[in-house]
């Protein structure tokens, strides 16, 4: 466009808001040109990591779980724009996922930095000081299956016995997967991790899961007429990598720190984390109508 042509625009662009153009352009000429490390805020980000003790390689601890979070906000940031599409095409949704896949795939790529970048001996000594922290309280990942699958894919066989016959939202939150981590249903007790957790996010966690409840991806999908071979095979491969390969690699480098030599570490959340992180335990499945009896009877092996 012509430097004439972009200022009526931007005018057009103004008035059709019932503001002031001049304002803006006036705006405009008394701004200071944008600087990279202004716009990433890289002096901020930088800043953000808070070791508990002297040992260094904490500092890589702290690091990789922030970069996961972020990685976690690419993934939501592509699925509330899925949610948020009402004229779904099938263009638009292998774009979605292929990126949450890729991403999924960094995820997974990236827990070599844990398992082989930090002194084993270095990590044993301050994994104490972070108790009861755990990455069990990240809610980007609770967000994420609530946005694309129904409840009853979050519940696994024991918690399905559990569910009363006409289960409410609130029902499936009690008897939902992760709550295993830190619930004991002998004693009625919740872990100082679960309840901080709860305490914090649970109430959201239910406001969403009515906000999007007969509108989730999975639900969806179910809806569509005649989707591609194409399609139904991303989205199996985003089911396998988010809720197979993922977990079953954390699951390996929590047993290179915490059972290397046999001793069968507590987890700093101290759940049976042995048992909570397998995919065959967990049975979460966004898209179960996409898989055979046979592979879901497997799911995880």
């Amino acid at each position: 466009m012509k430097r004439e042509e972009i200022i009526q625009a931007i005018v057009d662009k103004y008035e059709k808001l019932g503001e002031n153009p001049d304002t803006y352009l006036s705006g405009l000429l008394e701004s200071k040109p944008i600087n990279y490390w202004d716009y990433i805020q890289v002096d901020t980000l930088l800043s953000l990591q808070k070791p508990r003790t002297n040992y260094k390689d904490e500092e890589i601890f702290v690091m990789y779980h922030q970069v996961i979070e972020l990685m976690l906000k690419l993934v939501l940031h592509e699925v509330k724009q899925m949610h948020e599409n009402k004229t779904w095409t099938e263009d638009f949704l292998i774009n979605k996922i292929n990126r949450i896949n890729r991403y999924t795939g960094i995820l997974t790529s990236s827990f070599d930095v844990m398992k082989d970048g930090m002194d084993y001996d270095d990590y044993n000594t301050f994994r104490a000081t972070l108790a009861p922290a755990s990455g069990f309280q990240s809610a980007q990942f609770r967000l994420i299956e609530i946005y694309f699958t129904q409840l009853s894919n979050l519940i696994n066989a024991k918690g399905k016995e559990r569910l009363p016959a006409n289960p409410s939202i609130e029902d499936y939150f009690e008897h939902i997967y992760w709550r295993d981590a830190g619930y004991n249903r002998q004693t009625g007790k919740r872990s100082l991790t679960l309840t901080q957790f709860e305490d914090k996010y649970l109430e959201s966690f239910i406001l969403l899961a009515k906000k999007v409840q007969g509108n989730t991806i999975e639900e969806r999908i179910n809806r569509m007429e005649k989707p591609s071979e194409e399609l139904l095979t991303k989205f199996k491969e985003l089911d396998r990598l988010y809720n197979v390969v993922w977990p079953i690699v954390h699951l390996e480098t929590a047993q290179h720190y915490l059972d290397k030599k046999g001793e069968n570490k507590a987890a700093t959340g101290g759940s049976e984390w042995k048992k909570y992180l397998h995919p065959k335990y967990q049975q979460r499945k966004f898209f179960p109508q996409l898989w055979s009896a046979k592979e879901i009877e497997t799911w995880g092996e």
